[in-house]
């Protein structure tokens, strides 16, 4: 035991005098002493030494991940191949619903971009997403692993698209106080503040307004959320102008040959 102690303490101390004799790393290399610069380059050859043997074990390390992954990656491609087995499918019925799957989410990332009022509005179109999404679920592919997490999400994100409509109402005053008529009201800035907007209210209200031109005191008329005229609110906005001209054009006097 004390044979062991004396050696350990012989290589302790040879090292600790080596280390003392070693010159200050930042003393330039032409200023070194031979003994300096034998021992300079002693460490530089450890210090490569146990670099070249820390690579060697991180090749060794990564040629068994390596094999690992090539494993893994063949029992994935199995793992498919059954999957596929046994819904009865090849790779270009799964290609095909990955297309469609990539459509319909662009679609709702779009939709998701919309503020509440506007998805209130659009309602249906809400509806024709979900419903495509429910036509994609009924596909057996749906459930396979590299698809079913973004059907989930999928799913999620549609439902949280449904708004409700926000109905406000106005009742309508006098013309001589007030000057209400639908483009005036329109124009209020707690309505729309675009005169232009006046067709949302009419349609909003046909049960109580037939003629858009006549409205009356007393009135409580329901205002839809703000946002673009809908198609329908177009159309009939489009039949009331071309209505309009028509009564004037029958309106014109005919001229009397001679006047």
């Amino acid at each position: 035991m004390k044979k062991i102690l004396t050696i350990v303490s012989i290589l302790f101390l040879s090292g600790a005098f080596a280390f003392a004799q070693m010159p200050p790393a930042s003393k330039p290399d032409a200023e070194l002493t031979r003994k300096e610069a034998e021992l300079r380059i002693q460490d530089f050859q450890s210090r490569v030494s146990s670099l070249e043997t820390k690579l060697n074990e991180l090749n060794a390390k990564y040629e068994e991940l390596e094999i690992e992954l090539k494993n893994v990656n063949a029992a994935l491609r199995d793992c498919n191949d059954e999957i596929k087995r046994i819904l009865g499918v090849s790779d270009a019925d799964i290609e095909a619903f990955a297309q469609k799957l990539g459509v319909l989410e662009g679609k709702v990332r779009d939709m998701k971009r919309l503020n509440d009022d506007q998805l209130a509005d659009r309602r249906s179109d809400v509806e024709a997403l979900e419903k495509e999404y429910l036509e994609l679920r009924k596909n057996k592919i749906s459930i396979m692993p590299k698809f079913f997490d973004r059907m989930v999400q999928l799913g999620r994100d549609i439902r949280g698209l449904y708004r409700e409509k926000k109905i406000t109402t106005y009742t309508v005053g006098t013309w001589a106080e007030n000057r209400d008529c639908l483009w005036n009201i329109s124009g209020k800035m707690e309505i729309y503040g675009d005169p232009l907007q006046w067709p949302k209210i009419w349609q909003a209200n046909t049960d109580q307004i037939r003629n858009p031109d006549i409205i009356f005191p007393g009135q409580v008329l329901k205002i839809p959320p703000a946002g673009p005229k809908t198609p329908e609110e177009i159309k009939a906005e489009r039949r009331y102008w071309r209505l309009k001209r028509q009564a004037a054009e029958q309106q014109q006097p005919t001229a009397v040959p001679g006047n």
